[in-house]
């Protein structure tokens, strides 16, 4: 038998001990492939998992309007007018000729949520709704059987810039609903629920979902999102330097995307990760988030596979290629119920106040109305 002397018993713990620690670390580092199972960086147009199509984050440093509600027209030189995606001189076009925005176009089979964080939205539709929105405001329209609307981005400041930022996320509907009524309803800034947590470090903004009993809004009635069996949410966070908020677990058949869209970098669940980052992460895992030398602001969009084919062309989203030729023709021959607007960019006065006007007539307005 062989004797074990002192210095061979430390050798042994030394290679015991530095065995455990590799171990530690190769578990972890397991752990964390296993949390985080696609990491991408932000762009203009987000990446999404179904049943979100489509998110894109709109941030444009417009100038002081013109009484049209547009930029001056010198600055519109150079431009690709009406398909001005490049961002010259920090500020898109996009369809707009004069005002900036999304003037008149069809939709059919989804839904879109609008969450304007600055400036403002003028909608107008094939139903005779209309409404201004913005500074945090959400519009959550479900197109259903076929709706037409334009968004513009009118300039209503003419004494100083009219930055604006938005984000538009399309949201599926289920082949039951896809054939509904179109729907669309606001979330004004005043309603949307928010918690405060961390000693205040941490402000939670609850689109549509839930956080430990608190509720967000009711979405549409046909959406996607109004099924509890959906477990769908849409948060926004921000994060105080050294504050922290835990992303609770879930299912582990729900899809989970985090965006990490503001600030210079942040920690998940100890581990580094860049600014402009999106991340696909396992809903089942609680997952902690820190913010380290600034602020950070993270949007995540949550929910369940639909688990139905999904077929896109363009604005129209249904489960078939025969639903979609029928969808053209539909469109063709009703123009989903004409447009009753006289400017195919319709905007809405130059009165800085919010609005939605509804199909029925009825007019509502939030507290404040600016």
């Amino acid at each position: 038998m062989k004797i074990l002397t002192r210095r061979i018993l430390l050798s042994l713990l030394g290679i015991t001990g530095l065995a455990a620690m590799v171990h530690r670390w190769q578990k972890k580092s397991a752990e964390e492939d296993a949390m985080i199972q696609k990491h991408f960086t932000l762009d203009f147009q987000w990446q999404t998992q179904e049943p979100f199509l489509f998110c894109v984050h709109h941030y444009d440093y417009y100038p002081k309007g013109n009484p049209n509600f547009g930029p001056d027209k010198a600055l519109l030189a150079g431009r690709n007018m009406g398909q001005d995606f490049e961002g010259k001189d920090g500020f898109r076009m996009y369809h707009g000729d004069e005002v900036p925005g999304f003037p008149v176009h069809p939709h059919r089979g989804f839904e879109t949520i609008t969450i304007v964080r600055k400036g403002y939205v003028d909608h107008a539709d094939s139903l005779g709704a209309a409404g201004r929105y913005g500074q945090g405001d959400v519009q959550w329209m479900t197109a259903g059987k076929g709706v037409q609307h334009s968004e513009m981005f009118p300039l209503l400041k003419q004494d100083q810039d009219n930055t604006m930022e938005l984000f538009q996320i399309w949201l599926n509907l289920p082949k039951k609903s896809k054939m509904s009524e179109p729907h669309f309803t606001m979330f004004w800034n005043e309603k949307i629920p928010v918690v405060e947590l961390d000693n205040k470090k941490v402000k939670l903004s609850i689109i549509a979902g839930s956080y430990k009993g608190t509720k967000g809004l009711p979405p549409p009635p046909d959406s996607w999102a109004s099924q509890p069996e959906s477990d769908t949410a849409v948060w926004l966070l921000k994060i105080e330097p050294g504050g922290e908020f835990e992303f609770p677990a879930t299912f582990a058949t729900t899809s989970r995307t985090l965006y990490l869209f503001e600030g210079k970098g942040a920690t998940f669940n100890g581990q580094e990760i860049a600014p402009k980052s999106g991340l696909v992460v396992d809903a089942s895992q609680a997952i902690t988030v820190e913010a380290k030398g600034a602020a950070i602001e993270i949007l995540m969009l949550q929910s369940k596979s639909i688990g139905e084919p999904v077929v896109q062309y363009g604005p129209f989203v249904m489960n078939s290629q025969a639903e979609i030729r029928q969808t053209m023709m539909d469109y063709q021959q009703t123009q989903f119920g004409g447009w009753p607007w006289k400017a195919m960019d319709q905007t809405h006065g130059p009165k800085i106040e919010r609005f939605a006007k509804y199909p029925d007539g009825r007019i509502e307005k939030p507290k404040g109305s600016v």
